[in-house]
């Protein structure tokens, strides 16, 4: 079973992506255990605080130390040999192919959600690899560590069914995205299904497949 825990001050954004389609899946065919861990508890003073203003001014606030190295102690706890990942614009950029090496490897994985202008830079010590989904900004780590976990579940073994679609579909080689597919209708408002697709001929929708699969930018 691969364990992935989430360290975030939002916890609850995660329910409706966890706990529906694949990623329910996963958990009740024990293939993948997920784990919130709110950052909030572990919050320093009466208050829980976990943020505070940068050194040397500036707008925002930062993510404090203490409480995320706290979290991520507590995370090593549950799962010693699990890889701590950091969302950040400025970190390596996702691709299918590391989704397929992470689902392949025996690791599980705590994932950092960032929030406010940004974190202390001392947490980077706590981090095997640093990820970024696009060169833009969100709000906060939430979202693309539910796009991570995603792209990671959803390639283990037993999670889609048909282990043939992961193979086929857009990324896996590393330069073309998925063809054009169609479903019945064959004829619909005179839009109509590529005549090769209905002929049963394996090999010539094998090539054209290939010759209308687009080009990965």
């Amino acid at each position: 079973m691969k364990k992935i825990q989430v360290i975030t001050l939002f916890p609850e954004m995660f329910d409706g992506v966890l706990n529906n389609s694949m990623m329910w899946k996963a958990q009740d065919k024990g293939i993948a255990e997920f784990i919130m861990i709110n950052l909030r508890e572990f919050g320093l003073g009466q208050r829980r605080t976990v943020d505070d203003t940068p050194y040397g001014g500036g707008d925002g606030m930062l993510l404090k130390p203490e409480p995320l190295f706290a979290a991520v102690e507590q995370a090593k706890s549950n799962d010693p040999t699990a890889k701590v990942l950091l969302m950040t614009p400025r970190g390596q950029r996702w691709k299918q192919a590391t989704a397929q090496a992470y689902a392949d490897s025996g690791n599980g994985y705590i994932f950092i959600c960032g929030r406010y202008e940004g974190y202390d830079e001392r947490i980077v010590s706590l981090v095997d690899q640093q990820i970024s989904v696009g060169d833009y900004v969100l709000t906060g780590g939430e979202l693309p560590a539910m796009t991570i976990i995603d792209s990671i579940v959803r390639l283990i073994p037993g999670v889609l069914g048909g282990e043939a679609s992961a193979e086929i579909e857009s990324f896996s080689d590393g330069e073309t995205l998925e063809f054009p597919q169609y479903t019945r209708p064959a004829d619909f408002q005179g839009m109509k299904v590529p005549e090769v697709l209905l002929n049963g001929n394996h090999s010539e929708i094998a090539k054209w497949r290939a010759e209308n699969s687009f080009k990965a930018e």
